[in-house]
């Protein structure tokens, strides 16, 4: 893994606010924050915003980013600012709370984010840009593809695959070996008992197709 620099974070909104909680508990240097072009001068949590998305290549050399931008409904937001890093000749960081565990028999991919007392198990592989929020597990053997969000408290058990671009909610579960396809949104609270191969949003116990 490459020595991660001070890091610049995409999008101040509610989601920031715990992404700076996690990277300072991690002893991470952060060296702004990139928003509307309107609230440069502000700071968020202490930390000033330094510029909007415009400004990225201005910072590629001298730091890694961090997508702040929750994925609920959808992940292009999040694929958008992505892409925009990339183009800008940026790189991605990683942030692994302190409270969070990883296991080193796990992989965590560039731009992902470990908030709170979420664990990753051993032989999981989880994709870039992903948000694995506080208290979510994501259990032995999974694979969690990129642009996923798992919400708060959401179990992935062992030996699933949840597809690129999906969101699962607060509390819901994925029962061991089960697959979600991409671009699923799975409602908080609900149970997947067998594989989901359809994109679109499920909710209940089992998860149907809405």
């Amino acid at each position: 893994m490459l020595q991660q620099r001070p890091i610049i974070l995409v999008g101040g909104g509610g989601h920031c606010l715990s992404v700076i909680e996690a990277a300072e508990s991690a002893g991470m240097a952060i060296l702004g924050i990139l928003d509307a072009p309107h609230l440069v001068g502000t700071r968020v949590l202490g930390h000033p915003v330094v510029g909007g998305d415009a400004d990225m290549a201005r910072y590629a050399a001298e730091a890694d980013f961090i997508i702040c931008v929750g994925a609920i409904r959808s992940a292009e937001v999040r694929r958008r600012l992505y892409a925009q890093v990339q183009q800008a000749g940026g790189r991605l960081g990683r942030i692994i709370a302190s409270t969070a565990r990883v296991s080193a028999h796990a992989s965590i991919g560039a731009g992902t984010v470990v908030l709170h007392h979420a664990l990753v198990n051993a032989g999981a592989v989880v994709g870039e840009n992903c948000i694995i929020n506080s208290g979510a597990i994501v259990e032995h053997g999974c694979n969690i593809g990129a642009h996923v969000h798992l919400s708060t408290g959401a179990v992935i058990n062992g030996d699933c695959s949840v597809g690129d671009g999906s969101f699962v909610g607060s509390r819901a579960v994925v029962y061991q070996g089960c697959s979600v396809a991409e671009n699923c949104i799975i409602a908080a609270g609900s149970v997947v008992r067998g594989n989901l191969d359809t994109p679109g949003m499920y909710a209940g116990n089992p998860a149907l197709l809405k």
